[in-house]
């Protein structure tokens, strides 16, 4: 078996798809043989076998593992693994990954093998493999640097996957002593002590979820841990590198202590996550050290980033990483940490107030000189800006994924200005002027101090606070200098870039328009002409003259026309930039866009065929189409529309007329998405002949497509059309003589086809609703009821919210004026053998709650007091579900669990059901909150008054995600359009104090069957 297996796994490597497939077929079938995990096995330890085919063995034995080693519930592909060969895989492959074998390949395999172990433990570890642990702590202390390197691999995905909080008490202490003897041993290799530093920061990983329920516990722990290891730490930080002759790349003897630094640093930045208060009185001590290697590192990042083109992001088998440019980032953002602790600042501002001022202070001036020094543009970036420009553009963006010390110094100095305010601009101007003096100054760090000037500027001004004009002034000539340098394009682009920040806040630097729009074509250099284009919006921004409109516009068409369009497929930041721009752009005067002469818009279809596929470059378009349609309508100048359809429509039509329709068209969506924008702000009536050019187009869509994201957009068309102009819809005739009418009842019926999925047929409703309002019974005649009854046939399987919504509305705007009519209706129809009212109403008000759109939910209420008020005993028969019945105890379940035991909820009638929800309409529309979940926000409050996080003498950090979720659990966030509603609200107080006054549809008997909190809400109404 073993041969064909080692043929099977070459095999699924291949780059070509079948053969790979069919390996991977006959992978899965293999696994029935009860030798397949022994084989893989065997495998895995041959040293015969190349070291790619032992990984892959050990990888497809892990997978095996995972899936059968401990099955959950009955699964039918289970494969049972003997006694006997589980605890020969145990020992096996353990004594595979402590091997006394060093040389590379084995460590790959080792990797491979300790995440195989750590698979193995989480079901077996310690009940049934007692011995896994002290054979790995027992080979440490005297193991060769191989086996210790096993051992540590294997403690670290041990305490990374198979070590529970429960057992985190029992086994930390003795692992963390392991790693404590490992990394202060000076003998041992310097990326061994950093992978034991590693495990220690799993270890505080695992400290951080035990901490929840143990508070005092781990906190007295890491204390006694950290007593020892902080030293250590301080001394690993403050140990300058070995010295070496200068060499154009990072030398091997500093790979090492590199490694170990980095591992150091990242723990250091764990603990003051987990355990602020422990790290705090040890700050100054660590700010200390990092400022001086900091300070000390500098020359040698220049010279291996910035002068020479060294690799960056090294990292070694263990995933470690061991270069220069890594560790300088993690120093910075540690540094960043450290400023922020209270014994830090309070010395750094006492240092401050003895010298009087801001610029004459002198760490300031060195801070700056090192987030200058770290600041510039290293040779990898400026080649790699020079290819694409597009990656220049990221960074400007803030859009890039490659977080480097660049852009950690602007971050450095963000936090700087919101602790001292307008002093960081003085503080980096009087270290930046020291930089354009000189004979030969370095444009490098010219470059940088500007960029650090601008990611200071954009963070004060997307917090609207004050920027000196005295500082702009000053930082203007800086421009006018950087501009003005033609034989430096990296300089003279971060100038054009600096002067459209000044421009938003700063009027003379408006000034510098016309040299903007003029570089943006004749700049020899492409890197300067995409600043520009990306600079022009501050200008705008800042008030440019409605003169310079069409200049800007001409000049992005120029600059569009000069390029080689099929570069721009892959140019997607510079595709949004463009767009932003001429969004921008457009703002200025939307009539001017619209003129005849104008060819703005072509530019946005131009551009949008080159990325349609990008999210953002949807968004934009969207956007631009949204705001110019908008605009129209507030101004209400149909003549405008026209002139807006003319010159919007043929693009649109002409993308549908050559897609494939029966595949995924970017282009076709977002098309379709601009033509509902369009269509959903038009007029009334619609522009003469626009039915007849576009309803044959969205038809061929709704009729051909399977997309979701085509078929939603192109039915809310049809929904629009009828909406704004039911006349020129019905009167249309298509080539076959079918009436406008009859080609919606068509569109209507494959939508409501059960071969389209929910989430493609989410606007159908509307639709329909459109349709039957705006045509009647007169015009639908007896296609009227099959209508009302194929929605509702379609609603009792739909599942998505947005249909089942969608779908309800047609009933809920019917009755909003004859719900009596509706209810005769539904009552008199058979749906798959339940009565059409219970089918309708339990889906109605299951899913009312998770209704959203303001006409929509508005709409809704109307119609469920319109319904509870006929006093209808076909009504109150209908059961419907009620309040969720919490079970005993409160540990998280399963989704296997779910299944099992699914939610249960009370049955209650639907008149109680239509009361509680207009309850809570009620509340969302008056703004309050129910006093549940006052209590809990209060109660969450107190709470954390009560506890400990371990970060006091901390500065804060902004966490968003933390604090959106923190707004919702408290009440104090609403999604969707479920807002305050005070037309809404007025009605449901109308309505309630009727009910009340005149006993509405029995309304005592169900006011009694409210909860406390529900009556509560309407007795505070009634007072």
């Amino acid at each position: 078996m073993d041969a064909h297996l080692v043929q099977v796994l070459v095999d699924t490597q291949k780059p070509q798809g079948a053969p790979r497939k069919q390996a991977e077929l006959e992978l899965q079938l293999a696994q029935r043989n009860p030798d397949f995990p022994l084989a893989l096995t065997r495998i895995g330890l041959s040293q015969q076998l190349a070291v790619g085919i032992r990984q892959a063995s050990l990888s497809a034995l892990r997978r095996f593992v995972e899936k059968n080693w401990q099955p959950e519930g009955n699964d039918p592909d289970h494969v049972p693994i003997s006694d006997e060969t589980k605890e020969y895989l145990k020992t096996t492959i353990l004594n595979l990954a402590i091997a006394p074998e060093d040389e590379q390949d084995e460590r790959k395999v080792k990797v491979s093998a300790s995440l195989l172990i750590s698979k193995i433990a989480v079901a077996d570890f310690p009940h049934n493999w007692p011995n896994l642990l002290p054979t790995v702590l027992g080979i440490m202390p005297t193991g060769n640097d191989a086996q210790l390197h096993g051992a540590l691999r294997i403690l670290q995905d041990l305490v990374e996957e198979a070590i529970t909080d429960e057992q985190f008490f029992s086994l930390a202490r003795d692992i963390i002593t392991a790693c404590y003897e490992v990394a202060l041993n000076v003998n041992r290799k310097s990326q061994h002590r950093a992978l034991a530093v590693a495990v220690l920061r799993a270890c505080f990983d695992l400290m951080e979820v035990v901490k929840d329920g143990h508070k005092k516990e781990v906190k007295a722990f890491a204390d006694e841990v950290l007593s020892g290891w902080l030293p250590f730490m301080e001394q690993v930080v403050s140990s300058p590198l070995p010295e070496v002759a200068n060499a154009d790349s990072q030398p091997e003897e500093w790979y090492g202590p590199v490694a170990l630094k980095i591992q150091v640093l990242k723990t250091l930045i764990k603990i003051k996550t987990v355990f602020g208060s422990l790290l705090l009185p040890q700050s100054p001590k660590f700010f200390t050290v990092t400022w001086q290697e900091l300070k000390r590192l500098g020359p040698v990042y220049e010279a291996l980033y910035v002068t020479s083109d060294s690799q960056s992001r090294l990292e070694d088998t263990d995933g470690l990483p061991y270069s220069v440019d890594v560790l300088v980032l993690d120093e910075l953002d540690f540094l960043n940490q450290c400023m922020r602790a209270s014994p830090v600042a309070k010395s750094l501002e006492a240092e401050i107030a003895s010298h009087g001022s801001v610029h004459n202070t002198p760490w300031v001036l060195e801070l700056m000189e090192i987030l200058v020094r770290y600041g510039q543009v290293s040779q990898e970036e400026e080649g790699l800006w020079e290819l694409d420009v597009s990656l220049y553009l990221a960074e400007e963006t803030s859009v890039s994924s490659n977080y480097t010390a660049r852009t950690a110094c602007g971050d450095l100095l963000i936090k700087m200005g919101e602790w001292m305010g307008e002093d960081a601009f003085v503080g980096l101007y009087a270290f930046t002027k020291t930089l354009f003096v000189g004979e030969h100054p370095s444009w490098q760090k010219q470059e940088a101090a500007l960029f650090l000037f601008i990611s200071l500027f954009n963070d004060f001004y997307d917090c609207e606070k004050n920027i000196p004009l005295n500082m702009s002034h000053a930082w203007l000539e800086l421009v006018n200098y950087a501009i003005g340098r033609q034989d430096l394009p990296m300089l003279r682009a971060r100038g054009y870039l600096v002067a459209g920040a000044l421009a938003r806040t700063y009027e003379p630097a408006l000034g510098l328009l016309d040299a903007v729009i003029t570089a943006m074509n004749q700049d020899e250099s492409e890197l300067v002409q995409v600043a520009c284009v990306k600079a022009v919006e501050g200008f705008i921004i800042g008030g440019a003259p409605i003169e310079a409109q069409v200049p800007i516009i001409v000049a992005i068409q120029q600059f569009l026309e000069s390029k080689d369009m099929s570069d721009l497929d892959d140019a997607e930041d510079l595709l949004v930039t463009l767009l932003d721009t001429l969004r921008s752009a457009f703002k200025m005067d939307y009539r001017i866009v619209l003129s005849p002469e104008s060819k703005a818009l072509d530019l946005v279809f131009l551009v949008v065929k080159h990325g349609a596929a990008n999210l953002q470059v949807d968004g934009l378009v969207n956007d631009i189409f949204y705001e110019l349609a908008e605009r129209i309508q507030q101004i209400e100048d149909p003549a405008l529309y026209t002139a807006l359809c003319s010159k919007a429509l043929p693009s649109i039509t002409s993308t549908f007329d050559v897609a494939n329709l029966t595949q995924d068209e970017p282009l076709v969506t977002i098309a379709a998405e601009i033509l509902a924008v369009l269509l959903n702000f038009g007029v009334e009536p619609l522009p003469a002949g626009l039915v007849a050019t576009v309803l044959p187009k969205v038809n061929r869509l709704l009729m051909s497509s399977d997309e979701a994201e085509v078929l939603r957009p192109a039915a809310e068309a049809v929904k629009y059309m009828l909406q704004h102009d039911h006349q020129q819809m019905f009167n249309y005739q298509d080539e076959n003589g079918r009436s406008g009418l009859e080609v919606c009842l068509h569109i209507i019926d494959r939508l409501l086809g059960q071969n389209l999925e929910d989430n493609a047929a989410a606007e159908v409703g509307g639709v329909a609703a459109e349709l039957v309002e705006k045509a009647g019974q007169e015009r639908l005649g007896p296609f009227l009821q099959q209508l009302l009854q194929a929605v509702a046939q379609r609603l009792d399987s739909a599942q998505n919210v947005g249909l089942i919504q969608s779908l309800i509305l047609v009933f809920a705007r019917l009755s909003e004026v004859g719900a009596h009519d509706v209810v005769e209706f539904l009552s008199g129809i058979n749906i798959n053998g339940q009565n059409g009212l219970q089918v309708v109403l339990t889906k109605w008000l299951e899913n009312s709650v998770n209704f959203v759109g303001y006409e929509e939910t508005a709409r809704n209420i109307i119609a469920l007091s319109k319904v509870y008020a006929l006093n209808d005993p076909r009504v109150a028969q209908v059961q419907v579900r009620g309040q969720l019945i919490i079970s005993e105890g409160n540990r998280i379940r399963t989704r296997s669990q779910t299944k099992l035991q699914p939610d249960q909820y009370t049955i209650i009638p639907a008149p109680l059901k239509i009361l509680k929800l207009l309850v809570d309409d009620l509340v969302t529309a008056s703004g309050a909150q129910p006093a549940s979940k006052v209590a809990a926000a209060a109660a969450s409050q107190f709470a954390d008054l009560d506890s400990d996080d371990g970060s006091e003498g901390w500065e804060d950090e902004t966490n968003d995600l933390v604090n959106l979720g923190a707004a919702v659990s408290a009440g104090n966030f609403d999604f969707g359009d479920k807002v305050r509603n005070d037309e809404t609200g007025e009605y449901l107080r109308v309505f309630f104090v009727k009910a009340a006054q005149e006993n509405t549809a029995n309304f005592q008997h169900w006011f009694e069957l409210l909860s406390d909190e529900e009556k509560g809400k309407l007795r505070e109404l009634a007072q």
